[in-house]
C-alpha cells in the first residue's frame, strides 16, 4: 500500500500540468502520478493543430472566441465555462512557454497564428504540425526537474475506491460518496495494489479505441469515464463523439488512424469527391472551413452517395515549400506511401477522435464524487457542449488542471486518510485459458459502435447496438469474476461501458444536435438538455 496527498491519474497535458503546479506549491509534498504506458504515450502526444488562444488582440477578441465557441456546440455549452476558459487561456498558454514549450513564430517575433473550421479569425499557435508531441515534451522536462514528483509506469488503475469497498451500499442516490483513493495493477509485476490518497485527479483521456478506426492511440480506452460510472459518479452527454473529418484513408484501415490535420484546410486545402467536385460548397457556406460535425457528416454522405471509401484532400496548389514548413510530419506520413502532395490528392475519410461528453464536473474540475476531480478529454466540464471547437481541447485541458490545482491546495489540509481500506481480492479465480475471448469481444465491440453508432445513427440502429452490448458486457462480467486481471481484460470491460453509455445517451436524445445526428428526429427539440447517466 502507498499513501500520497496528491495522485494523478494519467500523464498527458491535463495530468502533467496539475501535478507539476502542485509539486511546485508543496515542494515538500509527494505527488504520484500514474500512467498505464510509457509516460509520454498519450492522447496530447499525437495533436497535431495547435492550441486556440487569442493571442492577436487587434484583430480578435475574447467575444469573438466564445461566441465561436458557443455556435459550434449549438446550444449545449455552458456559458460561464466558455467564458471561464477563453479568459483564462492566455495565462494558461503563457506558463506553459515559460516552462519551455515552442510555437511557431514569424520573422518579426509575433506567433504564427493558424485558422480552423469554426474560427471567425487567425488564433491558432502551434509547432509545425506536432503541436501535442512539444507541448508533452515540454511538460516532461519540467517535471524532470522536479523532485517530489514520482511518475510510475505501466501502473492500470481498475477502480476507485469508494464507501462501497468498506461494505456500505453505494447508489447514484447515496450523497456523499467519498474518493478514497485507487486499486492498481501493477503490469510489470501482475500484483493489484492499492494507492490512497486524500485527493484524486482522474486525466486519462479519451475513449476513441471504442470505434474499429480512430485518431487516438490504442490506450484511449476511456477508463476514467468506465470507473466514475462503476463508482455511481455522474457521466454527462457521451453520445458527442465527435469524428474528424480528415483521417488519412489507408486500405483496409484499421486501429489508429494517422491525423491530417484541420490547420491543412485552415491553409487552403479543398476537399473533393471521386469526380473532382470541391463538394463542400453544397452543405455548408463555410464550405471546408465549416464546424467538424457538419465537414464530416458532408463527407460520410459524399462517401455513400458515390459509393467509395474516402474522399480526397487536394493541396495541390499549395507552395510545396511552405506546405513542408508548416506540415513536415504529414508531408514525410504521405510521401512514404507514395503521395506527393504537390501532384497528388490525399485520401481521407472520417475517424473517431474526441469524445465530448465525461465526467460531469463543476467549474472547478470537482466530480459529483467528493474529493475527486476531473479535467482534459476524459472530463465533461460544460465547455464544449454538442461539439467541439478546434483547437480548444488542449486550451481546456490546461485552463481545468490549473482549476483542479486551485480548489484542490484550498481543500487538503481538510482531508484525512481513510483507514480500513481491505486489500483486493483475487480469491477464486485463474489464470485465462483463451485470449481470443477478450480479442473477439473487442473487435465485435469495435464492429458494433462504428456500425450503428457513428456519424449517422437511427432508433433501430442503436436498439442492436444496445442488445449486443448487453450480450458482450454478461460476457465480460463473467471473465473477469472468474479469472485473473490483465490489462487487455480491465481495457475490453471499460470500453464496453463506454460503449454502453454512448448509445444510452444517444437512446434518450430524441432529436439531431451537433455531433448527434438520428435520422429518425434530424430536427432539434426546443428542449435544450444534458444527458445525465
Amino acid at each position: 500500500m502507498q499513501q500520497t496527498d496528491f495522485l494523478v491519474i494519467g500523464s498527458g497535458i491535463a495530468g502533467l500540468t496539475y501535478a507539476l503546479k502542485m509539486a511546485q506549491y508543496y515542494p515538500d509534498k509527494n505527488i504520484l502520478v500514474l500512467t498505464k504506458a510509457a509516460a509520454d504515450e498519450t492522447n496530447t502526444k499525437y495533436a497535431q493543430g495547435g492550441v486556440a488562444v487569442v493571442n492577436d488582440m487587434e484583430n480578435d477578441s475574447f467575444e469573438k472566441h466564445i461566441e465561436d465557441t458557443l455556435i459550434a456546440g449549438d446550444g449545449l455549452c455552458n456559458e460561464k465555462v466558455v467564458e471561464i476558459v477563453v479568459k483564462e487561456g492566455p495565462d494558461r498558454v503563457r506558463e506553459l512557454i515559460e516552462w519551455g514549450a515552442r510555437f511557431d513564430k514569424e520573422k518579426d517575433g509575433d506567433y504564427k497564428l493558424g485558422k480552423e473550421g469554426g474560427h471567425s479569425e487567425h488564433r491558432i499557435i502551434h509547432h509545425k504540425d506536432v503541436t501535442g508531441w512539444e507541448m508533452e515534451r515540454a511538460l516532461l522536462e519540467a517535471v524532470s526537474r522536479q523532485k517530489n514528483m514520482e511518475i510510475l509506469k505501466h501502473y492500470f488503475v481498475i477502480d476507485i475506491i469508494t464507501q462501497h469497498h468498506l461494505g456500505y451500499l453505494v447508489t447514484k442516490a447515496t450523497p456523499d460518496i467519498e474518493c478514497y483513493g485507487v486499486y492498481v495493477l501493477n503490469s510489470q509485476t501482475n500484483q493489484v495494489e492499492k494507492i490512497l490518497a486524500k485527493i484524486t485527479v482522474l486525466a486519462t483521456g479519451g475513449n476513441g479505441q471504442a470505434y474499429r478506426t480512430t485518431t487516438n492511440p490504442s490506450i484511449a480506452t476511456g477508463d476514467g469515464v468506465a470507473m466514475v460510472y462503476r463508482a455511481k459518479g455522474r457521466i454527462e452527454n457521451m453520445e458527442f463523439i465527435q469524428f474528424h473529418p480528415t483521417a488519412l484513408y489507408e486500405p483496409g484501415m484499421k486501429g489508429q488512424a494517422f491525423l491530417i490535420t484541420e490547420a491543412v484546410r485552415g491553409d487552403g486545402g479543398i476537399l473533393r469527391n471521386k469526380d473532382g467536385e470541391a463538394f463542400m460548397t453544397r452543405y455548408d457556406e463555410r464550405k471546408d472551413l465549416a464546424p467538424r460535425d457538419i465537414v464530416a457528416r458532408a463527407i460520410d454522405s459524399e462517401m455513400k452517395r458515390t459509393g467509395t471509401e474516402h474522399v480526397w484532400l487536394d493541396c495541390r496548389h499549395f507552395e510545396k515549400e511552405k506546405f513542408t514548413e508548416h506540415f513536415p510530419n504529414i508531408y514525410e506520413k504521405c510521401l512514404s506511401i507514395g503521395i506527393d502532395i504537390a501532384r497528388n490528392m490525399i485520401p481521407v475519410a472520417p475517424a473517431a477522435h474526441y469524445s465530448c461528453g465525461g465526467i460531469k464536473t463543476d467549474e472547478w474540475g470537482r466530480s459529483s464524487i467528493r474529493n475527486l476531480y476531473a479535467c482534459g478529454e476524459c472530463s465533461s466540464t460544460g465547455l464544449h457542449g454538442a461539439n467541439r471547437l478546434a483547437s480548444n481541447s488542449l486550451l481546456e485541458a490546461m485552463v481545468f488542471a490549473h482549476r483542479c490545482y486551485t480548489d484542490a491546495v484550498n481543500r487538503k489540509d481538510a482531508i484525512a486518510f481513510a483507514d480500513r481500506i481491505p486489500d483486493w481480492n483475487a480469491q477464486g479465480t485463474n489464470e485465462p485459458k483463451e485470449m481470443i475471448l477478450i480479442t473477439q469481444s473487442l473487435k465485435e465491440l469495435q464492429q458494433v459502435m462504428s456500425d450503428y453508432v457513428g456519424i449517422v445513427r437511427n432508433d433501430i440502429r442503436l436498439q442492436r447496438a444496445m442488445r449486443r452490448l448487453d450480450l458482450l458486457w454478461e460476457e465480460t462480467e463473467q471473465l473477469y469474476e472468474s479469472t485473473s486481471l490483465s490489462i487487455q481484460l480491465l481495457e475490453l470491460r471499460n470500453l464496453i461501458t463506454v460503449g454502453y453509455l454512448i448509445v444510452k445517451g444517444a437512446m434518450f436524445r430524441k432529436e439531431s444536435r451537433g455531433l448527434h445526428y438520428n435520422t429518425d428526429y434530424k430536427g432539434k427539440s426546443e428542449l435544450v438538455q444534458n444527458i445525465v447517466l
